[in-house]
């Protein structure tokens, strides 16, 4: 009887141990992305300061923009290959405290130069961030829970979004932007050292149960080669969708009549009910699953961008806060499936493609759409985006095989514990 007390003690142990590890994981990634995400929106703040500071013209601070979130897109792949050999959190560490050296430097900036290399900096400590803090959620909240972290974590990325512009915007009220920047930066550098310090050290609880079920003989479930990318495809198209109806929203919104005050409060309507989507729609996909989801958020995006169109101004603006779920929702659907189809080994390779190719869909799009709307005009192509993203709905189809993305992951696990953990190389 001692010997079972104390069996059972070790147990609770070890479960409380793991809810420590689980939080402290939480809390490193949903910070990261809040950071992170912040920081790239700040950029937006500091633009007409830096036209004034450097004399730059239109062109020049679109290049700025263009450097740092082109730089932040692609070096996710090369991140997701080093975290492989070095350990997600010492690379997730060092980016982000590359990230506030970055704009420690720009605060320093003399130069258009240095301002383009602190840029570059910051962009390349930012490519860390989403295919790393991503890995770790999954692998931390293993199994049917995973896609409700993520959800989780995509939304904590709005939270800085939000904040830490407002933030700079009241700093820069009583101090010159030099000042702000260097203060952010250090900022930077502190998380950086918190994110080593505080990030657990993960046994792969995952990767364990896959080792041992090959080694115990047990048939491991294949995924087909085409899941993964196609996935990638499905969130490519989705990402276009939200950046190309965005690029057109405020002049359809004009064109009803809105003042800017009015495009203002329009779009923090259609943001907001983008934030609530993402952590929304993590919960909905794991209880009904990932592609009865995708069908519902990516079919209602569509049916209420085209409703959105004849619509005066006063019943379009109520509306805004329902496309924005459905708009920003399916992303979290979307990330939270990337572990179902990908081995836990595999899976910082995996979301650095899928975040690549995801954030590049979104920075070409508006450039494409933009071009076809010079050619048709902005009702044409918003229709167009319309009926493009429902090419997602034949797509997801391909996962059908995927219990756990058909079904919900509480289902799977109750009805048949193997195909919940199915997994890929």
């Amino acid at each position: 009887m001692a010997l079972t007390h104390e069996k059972r003690l070790n147990t609770e142990t070890m479960a409380l141990a793991t809810r420590r590890d689980e939080h402290r994981v939480a809390a490193v990634a949903c910070g990261a992305h809040a950071l992170h995400d912040g920081f790239t929106d700040l950029i937006y703040v500091l633009l007409p300061l830096w036209q004034k500071e450097f004399g730059l013209g239109y062109g020049e601070l679109g290049l700025l923009r263009a450097l740092f979130s082109g730089t932040m897109a692609g070096f996710q792949i090369p991140s997701g290959l080093l975290a492989e050999r070095l350990g997600a959190a010492l690379v997730l560490a060092l980016g982000t405290a590359l990230s506030g050296i970055g704009y420690c430097l720009a605060g320093a900036s003399v130069s258009l130069g240095v301002l383009m290399l602190a840029l570059f900096s910051a962009g390349l400590g930012s490519s860390t961030q989403h295919p790393l803090a991503s890995s770790l959620m999954a692998h931390a909240f293993a199994g049917e829970r995973s896609m409700k972290a993520i959800g989780t974590y995509n939304f904590a990325g709005d939270i800085g979004k939000m904040t830490i512009p407002a933030i700079a915007s009241l700093l820069l009220v009583v101090l010159p932007w030099r000042p702000v920047l260097a203060l952010f930066g250090i900022l930077g550098v502190m998380v950086g050292l918190a994110i080593y310090v505080l990030t657990p050290r993960l046994s792969g609880q995952s990767a364990t149960e896959h080792s041992s079920r090959v080694s115990a003989g047990e048939p491991v479930p294949t995924a087909h080669w085409i899941a993964f990318p196609t996935l990638t495809v499905i969130a490519m198209i989705d990402s276009a969708t939200r950046m190309g109806f965005l690029l057109f929203l405020p002049f359809i919104l004009t064109a009803k009549g809105a003042s800017v005050p009015t495009i203002g409060i329009a779009l923090t309507l259609i943001f907001a009910g983008g934030a609530m989507g993402k952590l929304l729609c993590g919960f909905i996909g794991a209880r009904i699953g990932a592609i009865p989801t995708v069908w519902l958020t990516e079919g209602l995006t569509a049916v209420l961008i085209v409703s959105l169109l004849p619509l005066a101004l006063e019943p379009t603006l109520p509306l805004l806060p329902l496309i924005g779920v459905a708009l920003n929702g399916t992303s979290s659907v979307l990330y939270g499936s990337v572990p179902d189809l990908v081995a836990p080994e595999r899976r910082a390779r995996a979301f650095s493609i899928f975040y690549t190719g995801a954030i590049g869909a979104g920075a070409t799009a508006p450039i494409l759409y933009g071009i076809i709307g010079d050619a048709l005009g902005v009702i044409p192509a918003v229709l167009m985006i319309a009926g493009l993203v429902l090419l997602t709905l034949p797509l997801s189809l391909v996962l059908r095989s995927y219990g756990q993305l058909t079904q919900g992951r509480s289902r799977v696990a109750k009805t048949d514990p193997v195909a919940g953990k199915r997994l890929a190389r």
